[in-house]
Parts: structure tokens; C-alpha cells; sequence
């Protein structure tokens, strides 16, 4: 029977630890599936489209022409003016007039697009131009960004959990040691000790007998002799089922007999687990110091490690960039030259705009809670004291 029981228990304890993680690789799944199709949907539509030379691309090939013939004779005269004519041609000049599409919209290309539309990031240096591809990229975003916010929260639960539980372990770790210094630099008593041992012994009274019984109920010697038995009997029997006899559980037996019951049972499981998301956020409280450290020692080791691939960025670049990226500011302004490596680096992106948004939603809470203690402390200055009149 042990034999049995084990590998029995065992796939119990692996369905429960399926069923509890299911709605959270289910988020993350759906997040990761969606984009997916949103890289193939734009790589398609924005990769396959038309270059048509436009006539302001014709405009710019002319003054551009005209720039170089006139000025060409004489670089050693009018080499400012020309400096500054090109800068100028340049600036007007727009990136598709000498990119091919389908080297911008490759798959991974419109992966790492899709990637910055739902989570708001929105970089600016992948845009769509047609105004298909518009359309297409409002409505994904339309859906993309709640699903990529529910998983923000979900994993926000997650997350929450962990830094709290780290918290408090710390917390007691600090408190065992304060403890301990207080203990050794404390001039006890060592003759007390056996009296606060004496004092915390905890006495522990055995199940009464029968006789004990008897001797405790007086009133049952005055009654006759078939009602005396009778109320001793009842006496034993509660006595019994309430020190020996186990409480059976129903539900137990019901689920072994009907297989549909367990299935009801953990299906309810897994709604609830669904409607328990976000809970955990709410509950968090930890010093906002301390999540500051975290976002900083966070963006610090993506820092660290992003130049390796990226060596037009070194350690300060690098920093700010990964800071504008996971607080979705997204200005644009620093280009990746190999978008690809980053995608990788997406789980990294996940995890810190969850840091992010825990931060900004416990500073939020501590706001929240200093303009409370501003507006009850205004009220209570302008409250008008009141007056005692004799009668």
C-alpha cells in the first residue's frame, strides 16, 4: 500500500504545482504568442511594400547635385558654406529615401517593434508608413497593451511576494543579532535562570479516566440507578469521539468515489488563483529606499553588460538607456546597432518595468499618504475652537 500511495502522492503534488502555475505561464505564453504574430502580420505588410521616389526625394537629388557642382571648384574657399549646406540637405533628408524595407522589417525586426508598441516604450526609430500598417499597429496596440499590463501585474504578485519575504527574513536576521548583542552585554542573573525555566514549564493534563469521571459529576450518585447509567454512557461516548474518534473529511471521499468532483474542484482552484492576481501588489509594503537600491543595482548590471555587444555605448549610456527603456520613456534617441541581442534581453525588460512599476505604485501609496497627513493637519489648524460659555 505505501508502495502505491507514494507515486499517487506524487502526481497529486505535481498537478497542484501545474494548476498553480498554469495562470501565470498562461499570461505570459499569450503575451509571447501575440507578439510573435504581430512580428510575422508587420514583417509582411511593412516589409513587402513599394519604394516610390517621391518628388521631394527627386528635390533633394537636384539640390544635392547643384551643391556638389558649384561648390566642388572651389573646397578650399567656400569649404563652410559647404559643410553647412550638406548638414542642412542632410537634416531634411528622410531614412527611407536609402533604407530597403525588408532590411528593417525582417522577422526579429518587427518582433523588437512589436515589443516597444505594448509596452509603450514606442523608441521611433521603427515606425510603420503605410497606412495599412498604421491601422494594423493601432489595433494591436489597442489589445496588446492590457495584456502586456495584466502580466505586469500578475508577475507583480510574484514579485511582491518574493522582495516581502526577503524583507522580512532580513527584518528577523537583524532582530536575532540585536538580540544577541543586547543578551551578551546584559548583566543577568544566572540564578534566575532555573525560576524562568520553572515558570515556563507548561503542565499538561492526560484524557480523564472513568473514575475520575464519576468522581467529578456529584450529581449523578442522587439519581436512580438506570438514569445514572444512562448519562454515564452518554458521557463516555462523547468523551471518546472527542479524544479518539478523527474527523472524517467528506470531501475526500467524494473526490476518490467521483473523479468529476476533484476535476470541479480544481478547475474552481484555478478561477480563483485567476481572480487572486493583484492582491498580493496591494499588500506590499517595504521603505521606498530599499526599492530604489534594487532599480539601481538592476539597471547597473544590464549596464554593465549591454557594451559587450553594443560598443558604441559605454557604462553611463548604457545606464540611461536601459533607465529610459524600463520606465517606457522610449525618446529614441539611442540606437541599438544590433536590436536582435536586446530581444533576447527581453525577459530582463519584463522583469524591470515590473520593478519600475512596483516602485512608482509604492510611491504612489506614500503620496497618497503624505497629502493625507498635510490636508487632516490644515484642517485641524483652521478648525475654530470652541467657546465656553458660563451659564
Amino acid at each position: 500500500m505505501a508502495s502505491t500511495s507514494q507515486p499517487l502522492r506524487g502526481k497529486r503534488a505535481c498537478k497542484k504545482i501545474f494548476w498553480a502555475v498554469f495562470p501565470h505561464a498562461c499570461f505570459i505564453l499569450s503575451l509571447v504568442i501575440y507578439a510573435f504574430l504581430g512580428a510575422l502580420m508587420f514583417s509582411h505588410i511593412e516589409g513587402n511594400r513599394k519604394v516610390n521616389l517621391s518628388e521631394e526625394y527627386r528635390k533633394f537629388l537636384q539640390n544635392l547635385w547643384y551643391i556638389s557642382r558649384n561648390l566642388s571648384d572651389n573646397m578650399t574657399e567656400n569649404e563652410e558654406i559647404f559643410k553647412e549646406k550638406i548638414h542642412e540637405l542632410l537634416n531634411a533628408a528622410e531614412r527611407d529615401w536609402f533604407v530597403n524595407p525588408k532590411d528593417i522589417w525582417t522577422f526579429f525586426g518587427s518582433l523588437f517593434f512589436c515589443c516597444t508598441v505594448f509596452t509603450t516604450v514606442g523608441y521611433g526609430n521603427t515606425y510603420p508608413v503605410t497606412r495599412i500598417g498604421k491601422y494594423l499597429c493601432m489595433v494591436y496596440a489597442l489589445f496588446g497593451i492590457p495584456l502586456m499590463f495584466l502580466v505586469l501585474t500578475d508577475m507583480g504578485d510574484i514579485l511582491a511576494t518574493v522582495l516581502s519575504k526577503s524583507y522580512n527574513e532580513f527584518r528577523k536576521l537583524q532582530s536575532k543579532i540585536l538580540a544577541s548583542k543586547l543578551c551578551s552585554r546584559s548583566t543577568c542573573n544566572k540564578g534566575d535562570e532555573p525560576k524562568s525555566r520553572a515558570q515556563s514549564k507548561v503542565v499538561i493534563n492526560e484524557p480523564l479516566t472513568i473514575m475520575e469521571v464519576l468522581k467529578i459529576q456529584p450529581g449523578i450518585k442522587r439519581k436512580p440507578i438506570k438514569y445514572r447509567n444512562a448519562e454515564i454512557f452518554e458521557m463516555l461516548i462523547a468523551r471518546e469521539s472527542e479524544h479518539t474518534k478523527p474527523a472524517r473529511n467528506k470531501s475526500i471521499e467524494r473526490w476518490s468515489s467521483c473523479p468529476e468532483l476533484a476535476r470541479g474542484k480544481t478547475m474552481s482552484r484555478v478561477i480563483e488563483n485567476f481572480d487572486k492576481i493583484g492582491k498580493q501588489l496591494e499588500k506590499f509594503d517595504v521603505p521606498i529606499v530599499l526599492m530604489v537600491l534594487v532599480i539601481f543595482v538592476y539597471i547597473s548590471c544590464a549596464a554593465a553588460i549591454l557594451p559587450n555587444w553594443e560598443t558604441r555605448l559605454d557604462f553611463q549610456e548604457a545606464f540611461y538607456f536601459c533607465f529610459i527603456t524600463l520606465t517606457t520613456i522610449g525618446f529614441g534617441d539611442t540606437q541599438l546597432e544590433h536590436p536582435k541581442f536586446f530581444l533576447f534581453f527581453s525577459l530582463y525588460i519584463i522583469i524591470g518595468m515590473e520593478i519600475v512599476f512596483i516602485a512608482f505604485k509604492l510611491g504612489q501609496d506614500r503620496l497618497i499618504g503624505l497629502y493625507k497627513k498635510v490636508i487632516s493637519f490644515c484642517g485641524e489648524k483652521k478648525m475654530p475652537s470652541k467657546k465656553v460659555y458660563p451659564k
